[in-house]
């Protein structure tokens, strides 16, 4: 065929096609099969796209914003957790993973965690006791916890207890305080010095927060975070503002409280992070609003334990659907390199899952310094994942974008109608325990989790179906 001088070409296939056609007369389509390629799985999603399941959705992302997190107290885990209230028990971050099949940066944390409360004297001694099944572990998720990379908590770490009574009723969120940078628990580091630093944190840092948030009353994360997205934050790995906003909050009284608030207001000054903990369990808490609700394909949580990430759906409630997680893709420290990086972990991408983080970096153009990557990436990013959600926040708002809301509520549906998968903003740990953070980056949920979905969704939701998901029988 010849063209005309006029002729425009719309290629919806492979780029080298159109090699022999000028460049400005080629409109490339980014367009991808259905479900990555399974048809079984893409039929079974055509089959959920009805009113029913878009009017459940609705519903249940409003639910969700409705949710205004109050951070009201921070207390020993042991007495806001109750599977840690009794007996040698902690728990970990991701999907359930057995201790002998955990990545070493998780089970450097827990070998902490045992010296830290006691149960062993040694390093050995607390890998003995782990080994042998005195120590019980669970999920965070499962407790309604959150805890950053290794997302180990113990019974005597303090925790941010975040809730919102008029919405969530006796629910609450939880999550550890954040230790700041360089060698910490989360990374699976238990020399004398993290030690020492987490009994000051539970003996001194979380009795006086409490002490304040007694005086100073609730604070209004949402109000909090959405001022920080204002000043260049995005929630997750960039809660510098965020961080800044409540120390100022907390300040007043601090300073009333001689040496101890002297000693606080220091450690937060110290840690541009210390708010990213307090993020997650307040994005924690809002999600939460739609796990088990009927008829509804968005995501509740994303997780990632080192080993495997784990994908949970609100029709289907508790249950997991996970795949091998692969590493970040960003920057890394000197010296280092992705032979030195451990897959991906943490409970973090609970703040994508709402969507800020990852979805949020058009309010954050600095954070493409610590991810990798260009402002204009920034924006991108955000204008991808509003394919792939319901909603947008109607609090969380993007000014580069027009004040627009941050995408909110992943839906599985989108995601595998698009073959755009949910970015997550994400810390990378060495892949030895304790020698920490290497790097930061960004890494795609793994198509995997969401084909593993489709089909038990379908079946939740209706449908009688081949409980593996994709690539199964058709009805």
């Amino acid at each position: 065929m010849i063209l005309s001088d006029s002729t425009t070409v719309l290629n919806a296939g492979l780029p080298s096609i159109t090699e022999a056609v000028p460049r400005a007369r080629v409109l490339q389509l980014n367009w991808r099969p259905p479900a990555f390629g399974d048809p079984a799985a893409a039929r079974l999603m055509a089959s959920l796209q009805t009113p029913a399941v878009e009017a459940a959705n609705r519903e249940a992302i409003a639910a969700v914003h409705a949710v205004r997190p109050k951070l009201v107290d921070v207390r020993p885990a042991r007495e806001a957790i109750g599977f840690l209230a009794s007996g040698r028990r902690l728990l970990h971050a991701g999907p359930p993973i057995a201790i002998e099949d955990m990545a070493d940066p998780v089970r450097g944390a827990l070998i902490g965690a045992c010296l830290l409360e006691g149960w062993a004297a040694t390093p050995e001694a607390a890998a003995q006791l782990l080994d042998s099944g005195a120590v019980e572990v669970a999920p965070c998720h499962h407790h309604h916890a959150v805890g950053p990379m290794a997302g180990v908590v113990a019974p005597s770490m303090p925790v941010v207890v975040v809730t919102d009574p008029e919405h969530t009723g006796t629910r609450c969120a939880y999550a550890t305080l954040n230790e700041g940078l360089g060698k910490a628990l989360r990374f699976g580091a238990y020399d004398a010095d993290v030690l020492a630093r987490l009994r000051w944190m539970g003996g001194t840092l979380g009795p006086v927060l409490s002490e304040v948030l007694h005086q100073a009353g609730p604070i209004d994360l949402t109000a909090l975070i959405a001022q920080g997205l204002t000043m260049g934050d995005e929630g997750h790995n960039r809660v510098v503002a965020t961080t800044s906003l409540l120390a100022r909050r907390l300040a007043p009284v601090l300073a009333g409280l001689g040496a101890r608030g002297v000693e606080v207001m220091r450690f937060l000054a110290d840690n541009d992070h210390f708010a990213l903990n307090i993020s997650m369990a307040s994005a924690k808490l809002a999600v939460d609003t739609a796990a088990g609700w009927p008829g509804s394909t968005l995501v509740t949580a994303m997780a990632r334990n080192g080993v495997e990430f784990g994908l949970r759906v609100a029709a289907t409630e508790d249950r997991w659907f996970t795949a091998p997680v692969g590493p970040a893709d960003g920057l890394f420290f000197p010296g280092y390199g992705p032979a030195d990086a451990n897959p991906d972990l943490g409970e973090s991408a609970i703040t994508e899952t709402l969507g800020i983080g990852g979805f949020a970096m058009a309010a954050a153009p600095a954070i493409t310094r610590f991810v990798g990557g260009t402002p204009a990436d920034a924006l991108a990013n955000s204008i991808e994942m509003a394919r792939i959600t319901v909603s947008r926040h109607p609090v969380y708002q993007l000014p580069a974008l027009g004040f627009v809301g941050s995408p909110s509520g992943i839906d599985v549906l989108k995601v595998l109608d698009t073959g755009i998968l949910p970015l997550i903003n994400t810390g990378i740990a060495h892949k030895k325990a304790g020698v920490g953070q290497i790097g930061a980056g960004v890494v795609r949920a793994p198509q995997e989790v969401f084909l593993k979905a489709i089909g038990p969704l379908a079946g939740a939701i209706g449908g009688t179906v081949d409980d593996a998901g994709g690539g199964g029988t058709l009805p």
